[in-house]
């Protein structure tokens, strides 16, 4: 159902259309001016805007002129008397008005009938602008690659979960193919015709991310020109998934368990709620329960969000995928860089086979590609990663030598402080998971296990 704003000078109008489309199922407002209707469409989110023509002062296309500026994305049908019809038509060719109706006994059923047209229409839109915003096509079973004892259990999980309506929590190692298993929960769904939305929490600082997925009105901060809707909302019907929760503050994690237990959405300066119906997936590469008993993350949004938990097991785990993975990526690379490569040297595919791969299928997809640019023959051969760099722990604890030698009695390094051979180690790091990962900064930030946006803090921080 709809909200829906009603304007028209005669009360009698207003009340009729108010009594008419609640007992639709719509949530109506009414006003009885023009100056009225503008101050509303100020302060809340419509989908469709109703309004008279022939008003005192502020008429109807001046109300409409200040929706497509403020609230572009509402849908304002036009209601005239014989004198202003030409008028009406005018704002329907010229793209402001999505409907118009003229006044007559049978108002009340044109007025249905517009409204439907027009959420339709609307729906249509919010699908597409999903569709533009996350432009990967959606994923089946078909798209999740493996044989494995390990993956045929996963896949079995995603067909019984789809056909529930709760929140699934997906969590495994970075590259492992998190968001795939999401993709295929909504695409075996009820849900599958609907919008599939992803957002990933570690790439918006807090205030970004709840206007992106609440919305905003006009005002609600500078550079909030109009109103726009929330990912929440443009995903309504169908799913949400919101990758990398764990890096989603404590003040941010209190509005989305807000959201899970009322499921309303109140957009950023706004004071009305907007209904929504969405299935919530999430998914981390940390452990959520550690998190917990850290106080990093909160239990109450925990056990909201592990409703159905699914592990996707990291590519050592399932060993005998890996040549399935190669030749899949083998003939996507290979066809799209024109190149005619037919198969994988043996002696390759058992290195590749044989390697631990800590960041999982994303790196193997990457090394391939790699090796594919790089091949001149019909056989491809591939060079192995370079190790990941290690912690002063991990070299220790492995006899590395890593980091220099202090000596016997020394803590640091002669002449070092502890602030500058740190940050001479950080900065290292990250020029070395920058070359390995070749220039991606969210590939580099997985390679360290930090998220995006420390990555990004460090990378200014150390002007790289």
């Amino acid at each position: 159902m709809a909200n829906i704003l009603v304007c028209d000078d005669e009360r009698s109008i207003c009340e009729m259309l108010d009594i008419s489309l609640r007992r639709e199922g719509h949530r109506v407002e009414t006003v009885l001016g023009g100056q009225a209707a503008k101050n509303k469409i100020d302060g809340a989110l419509y989908d469709v805007i109703i309004t008279d023509i022939k008003m005192p002062t502020i008429d109807g296309i001046e109300v409409l002129r200040h929706a497509h500026g403020v609230s572009p994305d509402s849908a304002v049908i036009l209601m005239t008397a014989v004198d202003d019809y030409e008028a009406a038509v005018e704002a329907v060719k010229a793209g402001g008005a999505s409907d118009y109706i003229r006044k007559s006994p049978g108002l009340v059923d044109e007025i249905k009938l517009a409204i439907k047209r027009s959420l339709e229409k609307l729906v249509l839109s919010r699908q597409n602008f999903a569709l533009r915003r996350d432009a990967a096509a959606r994923n089946s079973l078909d798209n999740i690659i493996g044989s494995s004892q390990a993956m045929e259990k996963l896949k079995q999980t995603v067909r019984i979960v789809a056909s529930t309506a709760s929140t699934v929590l997906v969590h495994g190692e970075s590259g492992t193919g998190k968001e795939l298993v999401a993709r295929a929960v909504h695409v075996c769904s009820p849900r599958a015709t609907e919008a599939f939305v992803s957002v990933n929490c570690g790439a918006f600082p807090e205030t970004l991310l709840e206007s992106e997925l609440f919305g905003y009105l006009k005002g609600a901060f500078t550079g909030a020109n109009q109103n726009k809707r929330g990912l929440f909302e443009v995903a309504d019907s169908g799913t949400i998934f919101l990758d990398e929760i764990s890096e989603m503050t404590l003040a941010m994690q209190v509005k989305l368990l807000r959201v899970l237990q009322e499921r309303t959405v109140r957009p950023v300066g706004g004071t009305s709620e907007i209904s929504i119906d969405v299935r919530v997936i999430a998914a981390t590469n940390r452990e959520l329960d550690k998190a917990v008993a850290e106080n990093l993350f909160r239990e109450d949004l925990y056990y909201r969000l592990n409703v159905i938990p699914i592990r996707v097991p990291p590519l050592r785990e399932r060993r005998e995928d890996i040549p399935l993975l190669v030749n899949h990526f083998l003939k996507k690379y290979a066809t799209a860089a024109g190149r005619s490569i037919l198969r994988v040297h043996a002696a390759s595919l058992d290195a590749l086979c044989g390697y631990d791969w800590p960041g999982n299928v994303r790196q193997l997809e990457n090394t391939v590609e790699r090796a594919v640019a790089l091949e001149t023959t019909d056989e491809l051969r591939v060079e192995l990663p370079a190790e990941r760099p290690k912690t002063r722990a991990a070299a220790a604890s492995a006899g590395a030598g890593t980091f220099p030698e202090t000596g016997a009695d020394a803590v640091l390094p002669q002449g070092l402080g502890m602030e500058t051979y740190v940050a001479g180690i950080e900065r290292s790091l990250l020029q070395s998971a920058l070359n390995q990962s070749g220039g991606v900064q969210t590939k580099a930030a997985d390679l360290l296990g930090i998220s995006y946006r420390s990555f990004r803090h460090l990378m200014k921080k150390y002007e790289l």
